[in-house]
């Protein structure tokens, strides 16, 4: 598969490195798809990522907010020990990235059952959240030829 060409964007733009850098890397992202993971919205400002991390201790993980990148990683302490026949149970380090947008920050993260659910939240700062600008009315003027006429009668008088 082939990129996409956004040197004309890049040209006509100010501001968007970031997001073409992210297209152009999503384009050429791994095959990898070790932890498989979710990605819930379960409110109007609220996310959810949970990995499914069968096998790994709360110490043995990592997860870590850089900016607008959440960067997840598992890494194994102890090898395993005994005679395996099959080994389908994944014990490999992993490093999972995540793009955030901006305003988004992590509230906590949570081992249960397996899984790894980190919670996400969007908290616009205040001069950014819509407001509602009230209209002033004014008092209605007298028309500019009633104005003139008004006052040539106020001179003839």
């Amino acid at each position: 598969m082939r990129g996409i060409d956004l040197s004309p964007y890049r040209r006509a733009t100010v501001g968007f490195d970031r997001l073409f850098d992210f297209l152009e890397g999503a384009s050429r992202a791994e095959l990898d798809n070790f932890p498989p993971f979710d990605i819930e919205k379960p409110g109007e400002d609220s996310y959810r990522i949970t990995l499914a991390v069968a096998g790994f201790r709360p110490e043995e993980l990592e997860v870590t907010q850089r900016q607008n990148m959440l960067i997840v990683s598992g890494r194994k302490t102890e090898s395993r020990e005994g005679t395996f026949l099959h080994v389908g149970i994944a014990a490999r380090a992993f490093e999972r990235r995540f793009e955030l947008a901006d305003f988004i920050r992590v509230t906590g993260a949570s081992l249960a059952d397996g899984l790894l659910s980190i919670e996400l939240v969007r908290e616009l700062p205040e001069a950014m959240k819509p407001r509602r600008i009230e209209i002033a009315t004014a008092q209605p003027r007298l028309a500019a030829t009633g104005e003139a006429a008004a006052k040539r009668e106020a001179r003839a008088a």
